[in-house]
C-alpha cells in the first residue's frame, strides 16, 4: 500500500526520505558547509583556551551570541552581538564584576555559570520576564548531577527559576558534563530537552525529555538513531530548521577516544556529525561520515574541536551560518562561522549520466510547485506529475515540462501550459524528478 504524505504548502527539505518512493541513479547526498572568518578570538582575560559553546539566535534585527567563558572551575556565561552575524562585538554590560571591574560582557558567573545553553522562547504563553530562558549544571544530589533552570526578560539579566529542573536517572554514569539544551518546539508546542546520557559500555549518547510548561518535565529516555553504530556524540546542538520547524537538525561532536595526533596532548580527536529527525526520539544518521572535519589545521588535529554550537541563522538572501569552536585549549582558540547554501545540508544528486527520484503520493496545497536545485551548465531537472498510482496527468507529463538548469533557492517548476497546479491540489498525485548532474534540495508548493 502507499504512503500517503500530507505536506500542505510547507518546505520539504530532503534531508531524509520521508518524501522518497525511489531512486534509481540519484542518491541523498550530505553537504559540508565552507569555512569562513573567525567572528570572535577568546582573547579576553575572562575568556581562555577552553572557552566554548556558542548559542547563537536571530532576535529581531540582531544576531545574539551566549557563550561559555572560562574553564571548568571557573566558567562564566558571556555575550557578544551582531548586525550582521558576521561581525561581533561584545558589548561591556557591567553586569559582574571581573577583577575589580564591570567593563566586561559576563552575564554569570561561579557555580550558576556551569554549562549554560540559552534559548529564546517563542511559547505564546510565556511571561514577560521569561522570554528568554536557558539550562545550565545544577549542584549534585546523592552524587546524581542536575539540570537548573533559568529566566531572563531581555537575555542578559538572569533568574534562576527552578533547581533542580532534572536529575541524571541513577544508572551508574549520572553525568551531565557537557553543554545540554533545550527550546520551545512551535510544531509540537512543547519544549524539548537533550542531555548527556551514557550507554554500555562507557559510550556518550543523547537523552531526551519533554516539558508543556518547562517545570515538569518526562523521565530521560535514549534517542533511537536505528542500526547504525553507537558512536561517542558529546554536545548535540540539536534544533528546528526554522524554515520547515516540523524537523529537528543536530550536530553532534563525535568524540574517538582512541586516537590522539600529539604525543604531548590530552588522549582524543573530534569531528562534527549530522542527524534529522521528525519527532525527536526517532534520528536518522545514515550518514556517518563526517559534516565537518578538522581539515588542513594541525590545532583542530586536538581534542574537542569542531563543535558546532546550537543555532541556525540566515546571513544572506540564500546563505545559512553555524558557529564553530576550533583551536580548542590552545591559546588560539576561538569561534569561526561556517555557511551552506539555504536548504543545504543534504541534496537528492544525480551525476552526468543521470537518474529519476520518484516520491510518495502527496497531498499539497497552493498553485506553484518551487523547488531549491542547483545544476551545472550540462545539467537538467525535469518534473513530471503523476497519478497517486503512477500515471503521467495531461498537462504535467515529463515532455511537457520545461527544462529547469541554474541554480536558485525558490524556482517556480512550470509546464507547457504555465506553472498552475492548483487545480490538482486536494487530491494525492506524485512527483517524478527526472535529473543530470543536479542537486535537488528541497520541495514547496505555494500560493
Amino acid at each position: 500500500m502507499s504512503i500517503i504524505r500530507t505536506i500542505g504548502s510547507r518546505l520539504e527539505p530532503l534531508v531524509d526520505d520521508y518524501l522518497i518512493d525511489t531512486m534509481q541513479g540519484v542518491s541523498l547526498r550530505l553537504h559540508s558547509p565552507v569555512l569562513r572568518e573567525t567572528v570572535l578570538t577568546f582573547d579576553r582575560p575572562w575568556e581562555g583556551p577552553v572557552s566554548f559553546a556558542p548559542n547563537v539566535r536571530r532576535d529581531g534585527e540582531r544576531f545574539r551570541m551566549w557563550y561559555r567563558a572560562g574553564g571548568d572551575a571557573d566558567q562564566r556565561l558571556a555575550y557578544a552581538e551582531s548586525t550582521d552575524g558576521i561581525n561581533w562585538e561584545r558589548p561591556n554590560l557591567g553586569l559582574v564584576e571581573y577583577q575589580g571591574s564591570r567593563e566586561n560582557n559576563i552575564l554569570l558567573e561561579g557555580s550558576h555559570a556551569q554549562g549554560v545553553s540559552v534559548f529564546i522562547d517563542e511559547n505564546p504563553a510565556a511571561a514577560a520576564d521569561a522570554r528568554y530562558k536557558a539550562i545550565g549544571i545544577g549542584p549534585k544530589i546523592d552524587g546524581r548531577a542536575t539540570l537548573r533552570g533559568f529566566a531572563s526578560p531581555d537575555g542578559l539579566r538572569w533568574h534562576m527559576v527552578i533547581d533542580p529542573l532534572l536529575v541524571a536517572p541513577d544508572d551508574g554514569r549520572p553525568w551531565f558534563d557537557s553543554q545540554n539544551l533545550a527550546y520551545w518546539n512551535s510544531h509540537t508546542g512543547r519544549y524539548e530537552l537533550y542531555a548527556r546520557g551514557w550507554v554500555p559500555p562507557r559510550i556518550r549518547w543523547i537523552r531526551r525529555s519533554l516539558s508543556d510548561d518547562f517545570a515538569n518535565w518526562s523521565e530521560l529516555e535514549f534517542i533511537d538513531a536505528g542500526e547504525t553504530p553507537f558512536e561517542h556524540l558529546y554536545e548535540n546542538s540539536t534544533t528546528p530548521y526554522f524554515r520547515a520547524p516540523h524537523i529537528l537538525l543536530a550536530f553532534p561532536k563525535r568524540f574517538v577516544p582512541e586516537r590522539k595526533v600529539r604525543a604531548d596532548w590530552f588522549d582524543g580527536l573530534s569531528d562534527a556529525v549530522f542527524m534529522a529527525s521528525r519527532d525527536g526520539l526517532h534520528w536518522d544518521r545514515r550518514f556517518m561520515e563526517a559534516f565537518l572535519r578538522p581539515g588542513p589545521d594541525p590545532d583542530n588535529w586536538t581534542e574537542r574541536n569542531m563543535y558546532v554550537g546550537p543555532g541556525i541563522v540566515e546571513t544572506g538572501p540564500a546563505e545559512l551560518s553555524l558557529y564553530v569552536v576550533e583551536h580548542y585549549r590552545h591559546p588560539t582558540a576561538h569561534i569561526r562561522r561556517v555557511t551552506l547554501r539555504t536548504d543545504g545540508f543534504v541534496s537528492a544528486n544525480a551525476g552526468y549520466a543521470g537518474g529519476e527520484l520518484t516520491t510518495h503520493p502527496l497531498n499539497f496545497a497552493g498553485n506553484q510547485l518551487t523547488i531549491n536545485y542547483a545544476t551545472s551548465a550540462v545539467g537538467s531537472v525535469r518534473v513530471e506529475v503523476q497519478e497517486a498510482a503512477g500515471r503521467p496527468i495531461a498537462g504535467y507529463t515529463l515532455d511537457q515540462s520545461s527544462e529547469i538548469y541554474g541554480d536558485e533557492i525558490a524556482h517556480v517548476v512550470s509546464w507547457h501550459s504555465g506553472a498552475e497546479i492548483g487545480a490538482l491540489a486536494g487530491r494525492s498525485i506524485r512527483l517524478r524528478f527526472v535529473m543530470k548532474d543536479a542537486d535537488l534540495y528541497a520541495i514547496r508548493f505555494r500560493e
